[in-house]
Parts: structure tokens; sequence; C-alpha cells
């Protein structure tokens, strides 16, 4: 789970070139001078000034504003992620605060369509092929007779990033990314293993506490006042039970009825088929009888 979110920081703050999480800059391109290596990229002394040649991850400002108006407009479930809106910022082209699920989402659903047409093809097709590592890495069922392609691929990978990438984009962190394959051949599937569940409780436990000398007691006191209150609930008739986010659906979806603006199409009967080939052919339990 962190070693995801740890790349994730790298890939996105190198392409939208963010202070603090991009590993380029002057002394990435310095170290490209002293090895002798890519001389297209060095720094280049123009007067009293030293510029820095684009390269090929290198977003200009338009296309930037393309990247954060796709995160911006993107419609995904209650409760999925962060609301990506929030997170970046109008004036100043910048995105700060993501959590780890956040860059979970980021990494496995939402970066390929954001970078689509505003990168090399062949870095676009890298850092794609980088998303869809994790996203097999992660599923809920792990074929092992594919895990060797899989170890094979992301091999692939990371020599295609060290073709593209400086040699200071590649920490320790990028280089753990060999190791998954094996460890998912060892421990099983991962969603087994990973901390998001007692992060989110975690959360849930820190907003209990009131008191910050004595945080235990506040923690102690509010879980349990809050498991008695949800046993008398049981007995009440009508009564919302603590947590379930209620408030958050709308009492027109409940009853059947549009929400304002909505338009309501027939789907004919070839567009129906199609979306329930489109789930056939991508459910892990089929896939034994397609094969």
């Amino acid at each position: 789970m962190h070693i995801e979110k740890n790349v994730c920081e790298s890939v996105y703050g190198t392409l939208l070139n963010l202070p603090h999480k991009t590993k380029d800059g002057l002394n990435a391109r310095q170290d490209l001078e002293e090895l002798g290596i890519k001389s297209e990229l060095q720094p280049q002394l123009n007067g009293n000034r030293l510029l820095l040649p684009p390269a090929c991850y290198t977003l200009n400002y338009s296309e930037k504003r393309l990247f954060y108006d796709t995160l911006s407009n993107i419609k995904v479930p209650d409760g999925y992620c962060s609301n990506f809106k929030n997170l970046v910022s109008d004036d100043v082209p910048k995105m700060n605060g993501l959590k780890s699920n956040d860059c979970h989402v980021l990494m496995q659903q939402l970066l390929p369509f954001a970078i689509k047409g505003v990168l090399h093809e062949k870095v676009r097709k890298t850092i794609i092929s980088l998303c869809h590592f994790f996203n097999k890495l992660c599923s809920k069922v792990v074929d092992v007779s594919k895990l060797g392609k899989l170890q094979s691929d992301i091999i692939l990978t990371l020599c295609l990033l060290e073709k593209y990438f400086p040699p200071s984009f590649f920490d320790v962190m990028i280089h753990l990314m060999v190791h998954l394959v094996r460890e998912v051949r060892l421990c099983g599937p991962v969603h087994f293993r990973w901390m998001y569940p007692f992060e989110r409780y975690m959360k849930t436990l820190k907003g209990y506490a009131r008191n910050h000398h004595r945080p235990e007691g506040c923690i102690a006191e509010c879980y349990v006042t809050e498991e008695a209150l949800e046993f008398c609930s049981g007995y009440f008739k009508n009564m919302k039970s603590i947590g379930n986010p209620y408030e958050r659906v709308d009492e027109r979806i409940r009853t059947g009825k549009p929400l304002s603006g909505a338009m309501i199409e027939v789907v004919d009967a070839k567009l129906l088929d199609q979306a329930h080939l489109y789930l056939l052919r991508n459910t892990a339990s089929v896939e034994p009888y397609i094969e």
C-alpha cells in the first residue's frame, strides 16, 4: 500500500513538476552531466542563467490544465475517493493533500485517463503499463499461472522507465516493485494484508478523543457509549443506526424519482447486450469458461 502511494507521488510529482515531490530538477540534471548520459537533458548555460531543457515527461502549462481538468470533472461513487476538485487549485496548478486511498485510486483508475493525449506515446504507454501492474496485483482474484507474466512485465516496465526518466527517479520504492509479485505468490492476495481498513478505523477512533491528555479514556468511553446506543437502536422502530450515512443518499433515489435535470433514455437491445458482454468478459469467475 505504501509502495503504491510513494510510486504514485513520484510519478505525478515528476510529470507536474511539483515542488518537493518531483524527481527532476537542477541537481538531477547536473547528475546527468557528471554521468555523461542524456546530453539532450543536461543543463545549458545561457549567459548567467542555467536552462533546463524540457524532457519527454515534461508537461507544459496547457497540458497541466488539461490534466487537472480531467481529475476535477470526473465523477465517482460516494465514498470512493476524495473529491479531486478540492485538491486542485485553480490559480496555481498544484495537487496536495492526497491520502493513501486517493493515490490508490489515482494510480489504478484515474491516471491512465488523465495522461491520455498529454504525453509522448511511448512514455504514456509505459506509465499506463505501470498502472495496470498495480491494478492486476491488487485484484481480488489472483491467477497464480499469470504471476510469471506479471513479473516479466514489471521488469520490462522498469527498464522503460529507466530509459525515459532520470536516475534520480529510481529510489528504493521504485526498486521494491520487483518484489511485490513474489510477495503475492507467498502471502496471497493483497487486500487481505493491506492497512486501508485499519487506517480508516483509526481515523474514527481518533475522532473520539476530546481530552488530548487522556486520549485512551476518551476513545474507550465513546466506543462503549456508541456500542450501547447501537444495541438499543435495534429495539426502536424506524431508528437510524449509527455510522450508516443515510443522509448521503437522496430520498428521490430511494423512491425511484429522477433527479433535477435528469434525462431518461430507453436503452436499445443492442447496447444492453454490449454492456452485458462487457461485464461477462471482465468478470474473474467467467474466465475459465472463456478459456
